[in-house]
């Protein structure tokens, strides 16, 4: 009966949000996406080393510009063609100096495979408007609400002020 009871909460709880999971930030500290809850949150994987990081740009126009509605957040990733080798630091160092980023970023961590951050095994399978499955590539993008619930999902070619992202917020 216990079983019976544990099993059926589970199953009509209510989904996960992005609320649930321990993050660091760049700098080793804790990174409580709680304290975002009422704004929609663009999380990004990304790479210094790629053919979209100049979108680093377009990311800070757009934290800028819509401050007081939306945090950007970026989780740097090595996954795909080694393009992000850097530590923590260097990729911070990196983004402020090249791109003048004041968002905050996440620690390097994994977002594909047997290792990939817990966040993005449920971003790359909660049900949204657009797709589901693996990341394909840096610079990917995850459209939170203001519950913290995945509502729009957009490829690495998706800039980051581009209407197809700017009319959601």
């Amino acid at each position: 009966m216990k079983t019976l009871i544990l099993v059926l909460t589970l199953f009509f709880s209510a989904p996960p949000s992005i609320y649930t999971y321990k993050l660091n930030n760049i700098d080793g500290k804790n990174l409580d996406l709680k304290k975002y809850k009422g704004k929609k949150i663009l999380i990004v994987n990304t790479a210094s080393k790629c053919g979209f990081t100049k979108q680093y740009a377009d990311l800070q126009k757009l934290a800028d510009a819509y401050k007081d509605k939306l945090i950007v957040i970026g989780f740097p990733a090595n996954n795909f063609g080694g393009q992000e080798p850097g530590e923590n630091l260097n990729i911070k160092e990196f983004c402020q100096k090249n791109f003048g980023v004041t968002f905050p970023l996440a620690e390097k961590s994994s977002v594909k495979g047997d290792d990939i951050n817990p966040l993005f095994k449920y971003l790359t399978t909660a049900e949204n408007p657009d797709f589901t499955g693996d990341i394909k590539w840096n610079f990917e993008k995850f459209l939170i609400d203001e519950n913290g619930k995945l509502i729009r999902r957009f490829r690495s070619a998706v800039t980051p002020m581009s209407s197809e992202i700017t009319q959601n917020l």
